[in-house]
């Protein structure tokens, strides 16, 4: 790997880094399993939906050619139409048919009034119309929810309830879409001990269980390697251990320190590095390359600054796995409640609490900024943006913020 120390602007690098992935190859799941993915394929409408005009409210089916008179306008009432219904009678002029929600349209009815505009006679063979409609009203034409042939959802779309909803309307109980990807999950440092097993000197290691819990909210299938010791040996054959997923992500062992080797074993594995080193505080040291058809990522070693790059470069990069076309972190428009003061030249991602105050987000840095410190990033609610070239923001300024996907 080249020693390239310049550092890389968060907007390319993380061009960069979705460059080097593409949508993952399709698998067919049921629709339960379906909510969150996104469509490998076009969907087309394999029937009509709704099948036959019908109404849109209780009330009465009528010509309304025939409501033209000065109200109220009395009609014969025919049969009455309930949903699951077929009519039998045709509404002929001066006549209607008492409807039901969902029930067939009759033929000769063009419009439905609803039943709190009308009034029956004591005998219920007539009705009184009490307001004019115009054809179409409460009706829910033939196929305004599909036509059979027509592309019902295109692929690369996002499946959130309604659209499984209109998939099994189709009678569509299995779904297209890409396979969750794969990643492996890699923690290094002597001092780190597994939760299960505290040691005395040592830190219990956070990292792996965090970003396994990124992974899943992001839609991918972790698996955690363990723990490297420091040495060339340990990381690389852990590595190695870590071929064929789709994404390996390391934390630490990325700068230059003498026993950071994780770029030097990617290096021995044939990981071709596309970029190391972002223009970002916290996160700096995050190295990108890929081997085949595996993504490498190697993330900082601290918990903060770890889960700070998984947000704005691996959640990107498993969501275009994914197939979802808008993979970019989502932003909102806030306003700063304090201020923030840094020498210009990195982007830095402020973690703050933002609450609405009469119609706007106002976002309040957390105390805690350092990169070791996890509270601060389990009080967050989303980052703030601090640009590269700015020096000084102002509490009342405008500013942009990010979700986070790791907050409740």
């Amino acid at each position: 790997m080249k020693d390239d120390t310049e550092l890389l602007a968060v907007e390319e690098a993380r061009a960069r880094t979705l460059a080097l992935v593409q949508p993952l190859s399709t698998e067919w799941v049921r629709w339960e399993d379906a909510l969150g993915r996104t469509l490998a394929e076009d969907v087309r409408a394999q029937r009509t939906l709704p099948p036959w005009d019908n109404s849109a409210m209780d009330g009465f089916a009528v010509r309304s050619a025939d409501l033209s008179a000065p109200m109220p306008v009395r009609l014969r009432v025919g049969e009455t139409i309930y949903a699951g219904q077929t009519p039998r009678e045709q509404v002929r002029p001066g006549t209607c048919a008492r409807i039901m929600t969902g029930a067939p349209l009759p033929a000769g009815a063009d419009a439905v009034v609803m039943r709190e505009r009308t009034r029956l006679t004591p005998e219920g063979d007539a009705v009184d119309i009490l307001e004019g409609v115009g054809p179409g009203n409460f009706v829910r034409p033939r196929g305004e929810d599909a036509r059979e042939g027509e592309v019902l959802l295109p692929r690369g779309t996002p499946l959130g309830i309604p659209e499984l909803g209109l998939l099994l309307g189709q009678g569509r109980t299995s779904v297209p879409v890409p396979r969750r990807p794969r990643v492996a999950i890699l923690s290094t440092g002597d001092e780190l001990c597994p939760a299960d097993a505290p040691a005395e000197g040592r830190i219990v290691d956070a990292n792996a269980p965090a970003l396994s819990l990124a992974v899943m909210r992001a839609g991918g299938l972790p698996s955690v390697l363990g723990i490297a010791r420091d040495t060339r040996e340990d990381v690389s054959r852990l590595l190695a251990a870590a071929e064929g997923h789709d994404l390996v992500l390391t934390s630490a062992g990325m700068s230059v320190g003498e026993h950071d080797f994780v770029r030097e074993a990617l290096a021995q594995l044939g990981v071709a590095q596309d970029f190391w080193r972002v223009a970002i505080k916290p996160g700096k040291p995050l190295a990108v390359g890929r081997k085949g058809g595996t993504l490498y990522c190697g993330l900082p070693g601290n918990p903060t600054s770890s889960l700070v790059t998984f947000e704005l470069f691996v959640r990107p990069a498993l969501r275009r796995m994914l197939g979802h076309a808008d993979v970019e972190p989502p932003r909102v428009p806030g306003r700063l409640a304090g201020e923030l003061k840094k020498a210009p030249g990195l982007d830095h991602y402020i973690r703050v609490t933002a609450t609405w105050q009469e119609g706007e987000l106002w976002a309040r840095p957390l105390a805690t900024q350092t990169s070791g410190a996890l509270r601060s990033a389990a009080s967050a609610t989303h980052l703030l943006h601090f640009p590269r070239h700015s020096s000084r923001l102002a509490t009342g300024d405008k500013v942009e913020l990010l979700p986070l996907s790791w907050s409740a």
